[in-house]
């Protein structure tokens, strides 16, 4: 036949739609077929008219089946007019425990392959989505880490992982897969097996350039702080003594030209090796003078208290000429300037001690060889 449904079936030449039909403006082929009007093959409810109830009450079509989820949603709320399943659910108004529903008869529970846990659903799962799961709460866990952690039931070692025999309780904790403590006492092979950057971290990219093996400078019980051996090292401290690559200088360092193995050793920072024979003052200053009396700044070079008279003796000892007894000549008295006679040592004076007190040779009134001459 070519002609559609209801030219027969109008209710007087054949059956037509029967009193407890669904509500619909659809011809009949839109949902049944040719073959068998019942079941109807589809339902398009593009043109059905009305709440879902109106149909779906157990008389027009199917309601709610015996073992529904206790709610006065209405259908729309959860399920499509495409597919009764799969359904979407809000949880918001649902009081009671998820089991209460997911329990395999109402609702879908765990699965076979299930973690064995007591936990309660919502403990991990959210109501929004089953999975992934938010979070694993391994208080109620029973079994080891690898019952649970083979690649079916939950993740397992990762193609990458460090080749080990151990437990991954050994190293993880339930916390948080990372960082892993990792315990090194059974491991034969040198660092560089593991730590590679691959396997495990190897050498960052402001490590010490270095020839050595990881366990020279480190430990296996902590990365930091390290010992480094300074043999296999080549270049200056101040390549990786820098402040980036390795600590450099204090704020409070002494400032200096010098590099840092002029004073210090590679085995030990301090104590601190420093020779002062490049200062080098006549007599006895080195052992009657204090360091603070010439080091003002805490700096290699000094700085002069007199620098216009810089090196000379007046550079320090300005302030400790006298000009009384320094004449040229008398009537008028004529006096010489502690710029003339700025090199107090070399000129005039010879001290025959330490404490600079006792003078050996003078140059004032009572030493001269004639009137206004020396």
């Amino acid at each position: 036949m070519t002609a559609a449904c209801a030219s027969c079936h109008n209710g007087a030449i054949a059956t037509g739609k029967g009193v407890t039909h669904i509500a619909s403006t659809s011809t009949c082929e839109a949902c049944h077929s040719t073959a068998r009007f019942e079941p109807a093959t589809r339902v398009d409810h593009a043109e059905v008219t009305g709440s879902c109830a109106s149909c779906h009450n157990g008389v027009v079509a199917a309601g709610k089946s015996a073992n529904h989820i206790a709610s006065g949603n209405a259908c729309g709320d959860c399920h499509s007019t495409n597919a009764w399943t799969p359904a979407t659910f809000d949880h918001a108004s649902v009081t009671g425990q998820c089991f209460s529903c997911h329990n395999a008869a109402i609702a879908t529970g765990k699965g076979v392959t299930h973690i064995a846990s007591l936990n309660n659903c919502e403990v991990c799962h959210s109501t929004l989505r089953f999975s992934p799961a938010t979070r694993v709460d391994h208080t109620a866990v029973v079994g080891t880490c690898s019952s649970c952690h083979n690649g079916v039931v939950a993740s397992g070692k990762m193609a990458g992982h460090l080749p080990t025999g151990n437990a991954c309780d050994d190293c993880h904790t339930t916390s948080a897969w990372t960082p892993a403590l990792f315990d090194h006492t059974g491991v034969s092979s040198p660092c560089t097996s593991c730590h590679n950057g691959t396997t495990a971290t190897g050498k960052s990219a402001d490590h010490v350039l270095t020839s050595a093996q990881c366990d020279t400078g480190h430990s296996t019980l902590a990365w930091s702080p390290a010992r480094f051996d300074h043999d296999a090292v080549t270049g200056s401290c101040s390549n990786c003594h820098n402040g980036a690559t390795a600590t450099g200088k204090p704020g409070n360092h002494f400032t200096t030209t010098l590099q840092c193995d002029s004073c210090h050793t590679t085995t030990d920072w301090s104590p601190i090796l420093f020779t002062h024979s490049s200062a080098n003052y006549p007599g006895n200053h080195r052992s009657s003078v204090g360091c603070l009396d010439c080091h003002t700044t805490n700096a290699e070079t000094l700085t002069w208290q007199f620098a216009a008279y810089q090196p000379d003796c007046a550079g320090c000892h300005a302030n400790d000429f006298k000009r009384g007894p320094h004449k040229k000549g008398e009537n008028p008295d004529v006096f010489y300037t502690v710029g003339e006679l700025r090199d107090c040592s070399g000129a005039c004076h010879i001290y025959s001690d330490a404490a600079f007190t006792q003078i050996k040779k003078s140059r004032n009134g009572e030493h001269r060889a004639n009137a206004g001459g020396f």
